[in-house]
């Protein structure tokens, strides 16, 4: 059986407890009991996402995630959907730039179902990958671009944003997604060597969240789980290190067919996993963290140069997280005028800090979106798999909006003094091809969605 320790409730876990245990073989494991309703969370992630692409590869790990649905030595076709489905559960997957994850939320009673699919595809995928599920695939992550990103008004934003603020060769420089032309080169041996180097039990964290009996739900893992066998070689992530600040403003001008113009940005901030980004956190919500937000109030409300504008945090650890700052402008507005107004925001802000009430109001709101994700046994077993596999730890997962509460207005000041400035960005601006009016342009809501929607691309 595997080894594991007994569950204790820690301080600002909010009485939350998660037990761990490693497999001979090298898999985690993370239980969490929850016994408000009959149903239970499985999560996998491996440790694999776009950053450890190399150049004319892009898209692979995206592309794979897809194909792990396509069958494996005991389950053919479609059969992971329809045992799930049928057995009144739901499923997907998502790949992004540091971990491609895999999911199923069950009735209590088909718990042992999930796990067994789950160690399937991990154990035998090469048995029913070919080259017709290959193809089938490659065609549907192409349609998926093509939707979602290439004919859609500023959907390009994340990939263009991303590659200005990430140097060329950089592993955070090209985007989940990948390109057509490395997905059309992409070979059925390319997808088993990927398989084979980063798809083990040793490179994986599985969790299991919901209304569980701890034994024997380790007993289940162990029977399907344990005999498959781990193996080291991995290689190590390119280095994602770069200096605190861009040092210039970099800048792109984009003509599309959008509905109105747009600024959007994105500032090099700190890592995830450190105070420092806990506090830029805070600041992008004091800055543009919705309608009540200071972009949103100056832009929208009091200069009515925007119809929506807000402040976002796309959180990375193995490179700088990146502020996204998302306008879109009013009218015949130009993009300067904007652009003046929120220097002249982010340098009042960082002279003088955020308010008492602001800094309330956004702790508030960072705790309340930690309370609905760990509220859920779905949302709760993919932030013990998320902190388990970046940061080595779990147990943060219970506790994370602790250290968030903790962090002074003076802390806050200093990270947006440091970083939000005019050197430490790239800008894309949208420019409509014709007359357009603002309707449909998007709210505050959207800030981060584009790169919320293309570092956790939906599979299915």
């Amino acid at each position: 059986m595997p080894m594991g320790h007994t569950a204790t409730a820690q301080a600002g876990s909010g009485g939350l407890t998660a037990t761990e245990h490693r497999l001979a073989n090298g898999l985690r494991v993370v239980l969490s009991e929850d016994h408000l309703t009959p149903v239970a969370a499985v999560c996998l992630w491996y440790d694999v996402g776009s950053r450890h692409e190399v150049k004319g590869r892009t898209g692979l790990a995206h592309l794979f995630e897809h194909l792990m649905f396509q069958g494996s030595a005991q389950v053919k076709g479609n059969g992971h959907f329809e045992l799930v489905q049928g057995a009144g559960g739901s499923l997907n997957g998502t790949t992004s730039f540091e971990r491609t994850n895999y999911f199923e939320t069950m009735p209590t009673h088909q718990l042992e179902l999930a796990l067994w699919l789950e160690a399937d595809r991990m154990g035998s995928l090469l048995a029913a990958l070919d080259d017709e599920s290959m193809e089938n695939q490659r065609d549907v992550v192409k349609n998926e671009r093509r939707q979602r990103y290439d004919n859609v008004p500023y959907g390009t934003a994340f990939e263009k944003l991303t590659a200005l603020a990430y140097p060329e060769g950089h592993p955070y420089h090209h985007t989940p997604i990948g390109s057509m032309a490395d997905l059309d080169a992409a070979t059925l041996e390319d997808a088993r060597a990927f398989f084979r180097t980063y798809y083990a039990p040793n490179n994986a964290v599985l969790s299991v969240v919901g209304d569980i009996d701890p034994e024997q739900t380790l007993a289940w893992v162990e029977k399907y789980f344990g005999s498959i066998p781990g193996h080291d070689g991995k290689p190590a992530p390119r280095d994602g290190s770069l200096p605190e600040t861009i040092g210039e403003q970099l800048r792109e001008v984009v003509e599309e067919d959008v509905p109105a113009r747009a600024l959007m940005a994105a500032y090099r901030l700190p890592h995830d996993g450190t105070r420092a980004c806990d506090a830029a956190d805070l600041a992008l919500t004091v800055l543009g963290g919705g309608e009540s937000s200071r972009l949103y109030n100056r832009l929208v409300r009091r200069d009515r140069t925007a119809v929506a504008a807000g402040f976002g945090l796309l959180r990375l650890a193995g490179a700088p997280s990146l502020g996204w700052l998302d306008v879109k402008t009013s009218g015949d507005v130009e993009v300067p005028v904007i652009e003046t107004a929120i220097d002249e925001e982010l340098a009042r802000f960082a002279e003088e800090g955020p308010t008492p009430e602001e800094m309330e109001r956004a702790q508030a709101q960072l705790e309340r979106e930690w309370l609905d994700r760990l509220g859920t046994v779905a949302g709760r077993a993919d932030e013990l798999c998320r902190y388990a596999v970046l940061f080595g730890d779990p147990q943060l997962a219970l506790t994370a909006v602790q250290r968030v509460l903790e962090i002074t207005a003076e802390e806050v000041q200093e990270v947006a003094k440091a970083r939000l400035r005019p050197d430490n960005r790239a800008v894309l601006v949208y420019e409509p091809v014709a007359d357009e009016t603002a309707e449909g342009a998007g709210t505050a809501d959207d800030t981060a969605a584009a790169a919320t929607d293309e570092n956790e691309e939906a599979a299915k």
